[in-house]
Parts: C-alpha cells; structure tokens; sequence
C-alpha cells in the first residue's frame, strides 16, 4: 500500500513538472488575458462535467471571493452550477445543449471561458466552445493528452500530458489556482488600468 500511495504523489508530480515546463509561457499569457477581460468590465465563464464541474465552481469562487489577496471580487461565474438551468434544458432539449444554451444568454463578445475536459469529448463542452467562437468569445481549454481535437477549438489551450484522470484534475486545479495567483497580481499589485 504504501509503495502505491508513493507512486500516485510522484506520478502527479512528474505531471505537474512535464506540464508547466512546457506551458509557463502560455499560463502567462492566458493570465494576462483573463486580466485584460476584468479590466474591460468583462466576466469569466467557467464549465465542466463531473469532477471538472467542481474544479470550474471552485475556480469561479476563487475570483468571486477571493484567491489570497483582499480585493474587490471579479465577476466569474460557473454555468455547472444551477440545478434547475441544467435540468430544464437536458429534459426541454438534450444534455449536450446545457452548456451551450446558457452560453448563448449570459455570454457575451470580451468575455472569456474556461472550458474543462479531461477527455475533450464532452459534447456539451463541445457544443459551447461552438458558441464561445460564434459570439466572439475568447476561450481556454483544459484537457488531457487525448483532447487534442477539443483544445484546436479554443483561442488559448492546456493539454495536460497524460490520460490519467486524476493527475489530469490534479493539473488543472493547480493550473486554476495559480491562473486565479497570477491575475490578482497583474489586477492589484502591478500598476493597474482600472
């Protein structure tokens, strides 16, 4: 047991250092484009399924409340999140419409998306990466080794290396917070536009 335990730590370490060695460059980037979309009075929208739609809460709470700065909150929010959107629209129409759906009302041209598969199959993640670019919506994709075809449809992608779920969604919330570190301080420590 033990032996696997420090297997599983070191696998998502090694995910983690293969990762930001190849993306530090784009997190920086990406950081300052999620800046630029609050400084524009813009919002973040954030989506995903299963334990991705929890990472796309909790990443929209951190700009909302707070990530570890005291400041004003960012306008983000998370389209995983109301029970009953989800459900009219799944039975109304089809589960692969409920994020698109929702896109189409509350999205607008300078708001930017965070859109996040592990597979990059998800059709209703598919389906409002459609509508992010129809709109004029920049977007960014968190994915795995496996969701090439679904990070070619965003603005600005993250493909974790590997197809391994959990170090996947290990990535990604690490890759949340520090986007959520890096914002605060482009926002409230460097000279700021607003």
């Amino acid at each position: 047991m033990k032996e696997k335990i420090l297997k599983a730590f070191e696998e998502s370490i090694k995910v983690k250092e293969q990762f930001i060695k190849e993306n530090v460059d784009a997190v920086i980037e990406v950081s300052k484009a999620i800046a630029d979309t609050f400084n524009d009075g813009k919002k973040l929208i954030l989506f995903g399924n299963g334990g991705s739609s929890t990472d796309a809460s909790h990443i929209a709470a951190e700009f909302v409340n707070r990530f570890k700065k005291e400041r004003p909150s960012l306008p983000a929010l998370a389209l995983n999140t109301d029970m009953a959107v989800i459900t009219s629209i799944a039975n109304d129409y089809d589960y692969s419409d409920v994020f698109a759906k929702q896109l189409k009302a509350l999205g607008e041209e300078g708001d930017i998306v965070i859109a996040i598969s592990t597979s990059g199959g998800a059709a209703n993640v598919l389906k409002a990466m459609d509508v992010a670019k129809k709109k004029k919506i920049k977007s960014i994709a968190f994915t795995g080794a496996k969701g090439e075809k679904f990070a070619a449809r965003a603005t600005y992608a993250f493909v974790v290396p590997s197809d391994n779920t959990p170090r996947i969604q290990e990535t990604h919330i690490t890759l949340g917070h520090v986007l959520c570190q890096m914002v605060e301080e482009i926002l409230f420590e460097e000279p700021r536009k607003r």
